[in-house]
């Protein structure tokens, strides 16, 4: 008989388990008395040099977390993606809740197979193995033969549902009691936040909704040559059961495990992160669970963007269209160091109220984001920039909207990934250059609008420095340069001479106009920004970068 399941709901989950008070009451307690005793024995060991009991400090911590079940494993994976915020040893234990938990009964995952596919596994394929090549948090997976190919073949961890219908609310009845006595300050309850994430955990138990995202997901990279979906085999799954191709490849947990396979730890970065990007300003449609044991490092590419294989697509999520454009113009007005515009686009994403007076925060800002692409790159990161805004939100209304609740793991799961294989990583350095791509290259409506309150002022005049610092930031480095001249060249020569472009055309002529006189001085410096970095050498060094790439 296949499986169903209801929908995430904080009130009606909440009574359920209040009328079961012989579930509800021993679990809390049993929580409770973890957690406590967890503390207590960090509290004491947790400074200790001894590397034995950091070893089993670590070891204990992994058991712990793995003991409590898949709810709290899943936050144990967000850690162990944080060296910057997990000491190596612990971190080296925690990496394990990725893909290597202990694993439920073979006969268990063989009769479920049978239920939900309505024949058993060793009908179904060729060859069908006695145990798992790997097992999660929330089922285990099965390399099995069909055709002379290899399939992956996840299974669901039996009675899943309930566990985790009762552990998410025990985690938001105990987070929202002990709210007030935690050092956080996040301005919204944190009930909403633990709502997220229980959705999307209901979500990513559904093997139907997890195959519908992962068509949709490959849909959206089809003509991206370095990013792989692997194939979903319908016919083999079902609510409990999903089954793809299998990937061949490298996890990206270790940059030592990398260079043994001949593989280059930073070209599999820029991927990653490039791809991450696409999926929250592009596509609107994101992996929220990005950690290394769902990312693959293929054989391919090159040594600026290497093959990269995403699985697991479990837990997505979707920004819509106007927090996605209202994010590209807040990172346009940190590069312009504009912050009351900045605290506009925070209050317009719901991080502050209404009523909130936007002047009191101009300077705040500053001193948090200032320099954020200046002489401060190199030590600039998100957990820079989270440290700052925690202590920024103790005395200023910022709030967290439960919606960034994911896009925030997604992207914070990213940078640990990636700093992980390169402890040196800035993620800015990746993201100023593609948002300013995408604002010269992207010829969209609304891209276009935020193009144009770059270049031009609300009186219409040329803002020649803020086109110059736009170019740098794409071309300040001679990588970027060769690969992203050309494309720019003609998205801009395209513009200019489209119907869209009139806008353009009109602001250029009004913009030679003060004091009704003709005024060439920010026109002059204008064309000498452009013919100097579209030079003919710039352009002919870009040509031969691009023949070479596609040799």
């Amino acid at each position: 008989m296949k499986s169903s399941y209801s929908k995430y709901s904080a009130k009606d989950d909440l009574f359920w388990l209040i009328l079961r008070p012989w579930i509800f009451i021993p679990r809390v307690l049993y929580i409770l008395l973890t957690f406590i005793f967890l503390f207590l024995r960090i509290l004491f060991q947790g400074n200790s040099k001894n590397k034995n009991v950091q070893k089993n400090l670590s070891k204990y911590l992994f058991d712990v977390i793995t003991d409590l079940g898949p709810c709290f494993i899943k936050l144990g994976q967000a850690l162990s993606t944080r060296p910057d915020l997990v000491r190596q040893d612990w971190l080296t234990e925690l990496t394990k809740l990725q893909d290597n938990l202990p694993a439920f009964d073979h006969k268990i995952a063989l009769k479920i197979i049978e239920e939900e596919l309505g024949t058993p596994a060793d009908l179904l394929f060729e060859e069908f193995p006695d145990s798992p090549i790997a097992s999660a948090s929330l089922g285990q997976v099965y390399k099995a033969k069909l055709n002379n190919s290899f399939l992956a073949v996840k299974v669901q961890r039996p009675n899943l549902y309930f566990l985790i219908r009762r552990d998410v609310v025990i985690l938001r009845f105990l987070g929202t009691f002990l709210s007030p006595l935690l050092p956080l300050n996040i301005g919204v309850g944190i009930g909403e936040i633990i709502d997220e994430f229980g959705k999307a955990l209901f979500d990513e138990i559904d093997y139907q909704k997890e195959a519908e995202n992962a068509l949709r997901f490959a849909s959206l990279f089809k003509e991206n040559p370095n990013i792989f979906i692997p194939k979903l085999e319908k016919q083999f799954s079902s609510k409990r059961v999903i089954t793809t191709s299998w990937i061949d490849g490298v996890k990206l947990r270790d940059r030592a495990l990398l260079e043994e396979n001949n593989l280059i730890p930073a070209s599999f970065i820029k991927t990653c992160v490039i791809s991450g990007l696409q999926q929250l300003f592009e596509f609107g449609y994101f992996h929220a669970d990005p950690h290394p044991g769902n990312m693959f490092a293929l054989k391919g590419g090159n040594a600026d963007c290497g093959n990269l294989a995403y699985v697991d697509f479990g837990m997505m999520d979707t920004i819509t269209n106007s927090d996605r454009l209202t994010l590209i113009k807040a990172i346009v007005h940190i590069i312009n160091e504009e912050y009351y515009l900045l605290a506009e686009d925070f209050q317009k994403l719901g991080f502050l109220t209404k009523e909130q007076d936007l002047q009191k925060l101009v300077e705040p800002l500053k001193e948090v984001l200032g320099g954020s692409f200046g002489a401060e790159v190199g030590n600039f990161n998100l957990k820079n920039v989270t440290d700052k805004f925690s202590k920024l939100m103790y005395s200023y209304p910022f709030r967290v909207p439960s919606r960034f609740a994911l896009i925030i793991r997604a992207v914070v799961s990213q940078e640990g990934l990636a700093l992980r294989l390169d402890p040196e990583f800035k993620i800015l350095k990746i993201a100023y250059p593609y948002i300013a791509k995408k604002l010269l290259t992207d010829n969209s409506e609304e891209i276009l609008d935020i193009l144009l309150e770059v270049v031009f002022d609300k009186k219409g005049q040329i803002q020649v420095e803020k086109v110059e610092s736009l170019l740098n930031i794409l071309f300040r480095d001679s990588e970027n340069i060769n690969s992203d001249l050309i494309p720019v060249a003609n998205a801009g020569l395209k513009l200019f001479v489209s119907k869209k472009g009139s806008e353009v055309r009109k602001n250029l002529l009004l913009s030679l106009i003060k004091d009704e006189k003709l005024e060439f001085t920010d026109a002059k410096k204008l064309l000498a920004l452009i013919r100097d970095t579209f030079s003919p050498l710039n352009i002919a060094k870009s040509a031969v970068q691009n023949i070479i790439s596609t040799v």
